[in-house]
């Protein structure tokens, strides 16, 4: 089912978030102007939003928040922020709203589901679609696996950081959803960078290509996005290389445990996984530079007397 979110409400209950960096300061924002109050924890300690108190341990955080959000990289990340006795699940109270919007693993997915049930929290998981312009302006679509209460109960928070909230089923439906979502992002980039780098080694000139492809219906308009960055060669990171091959990377393993067909998600994971070591830090379309330094045609060498 999907929810179209409309307006914001006013609420006087107390958010505690957990991983607060490009994303969660550009979300933290959007739940104060809904009237939450707000409380933060970061396990590097930077402050990325000065109107946001810090909190110095996930724990402490949990024990002053009525619903506490996670935004972290990856199973490790949950991990470590959930566990042990400076671990949000040790100060969460009962019946504490958990939402969950990182994308981890399936697995990784039911664990702090089962983990959170025993502390007898209640849990969301709900991953987003969307990078940081969607994030400031409060345009994200929330991917939702939550019995019908708890979504009911997220909903108003999930409102105020995202334009629409999708019920996949239940506790792993958002999460999986949201691999689904990822794989088609960087399958469908590695594809489009393959047929540009095959354009700009026939000969075609290189703006008349780029502006060509600004123009046709079957490029969606989050990969003219990146075409247009990368045609000004910015690779300034909205969604981090390192993310999205984290991301493949979760996709290929869950895809290998329901014996599914993915060879064309397989290869932009190895693509991916490549750009990775050299554009970590910079924005997934950076595959498409990538690329594109790799067919400049060189000189051509001298010919043998």
């Amino acid at each position: 089912m999907t929810v179209q979110n409309s307006g914001t409400e006013h609420a006087s209950c107390t958010i505690g978030f957990v991983g607060f960096g490009a994303m969660g300061a550009l979300m933290g924002h959007n739940l104060r102007k809904a009237g939450y109050a707000l409380r933060a924890y970061t396990p590097s300690g930077r402050q990325l939003d000065a109107a946001t108190p810090m909190v110095d341990t996930a724990c402490r955080l949990a024990e002053q928040s009525d619903i506490v959000i996670l935004c972290v990289p990856n199973d490790a990340a949950i991990s470590a922020s959930a566990s042990g006795e400076n671990g949000f699940l040790a100060g969460a109270r009962p019946d504490t709203l958990v939402i969950n919007t990182s994308t981890i693993s399936p697995e990784a997915t039911e664990k702090l589901h089962e983990l959170s049930r025993e502390k007898n929290l209640r849990f969301v998981d709900a991953p987003m679609s969307g990078s940081t312009p969607e994030a400031e302006k409060g345009e994200l679509v929330m991917l939702v696996g939550a019995t019908r209460e708890d979504f009911e109960a997220a909903r108003p928070v999930l409102s105020a950081i995202g334009k629409m909230s999708i019920h996949a089923g239940d506790v792993g439906a958002g999460t999986r959803l949201k691999l689904v979502i990822n794989g088609i992002m960087g399958a469908t980039l590695t594809v489009i960078a393959e047929a540009v780098g095959y354009g700009l080694a026939s000969g075609l000139d290189r703006t008349m290509l780029y502006d060509a492809l600004a123009q046709v219906a079957v490029i969606s308009p989050h990969h003219k996005r990146k075409l247009a960055s990368a045609e000004q060669e910015d690779f300034s990171a909205q969604f981090p290389t390192r993310l999205m091959s984290k991301d493949m990377g979760l996709l290929i393993s869950a895809a290998r445990s329901t014996s599914s067909f993915c060879p064309a998600i397989a290869v932009a994971d190895q693509a991916l996984g490549l750009a990775n070591k050299r554009h970590a830090n910079d924005d997934y379309s950076s595959l498409l530079g990538a690329i594109e330094k790799s067919v400049v045609k060189l000189p051509t060498p001298p010919e043998k007397p």
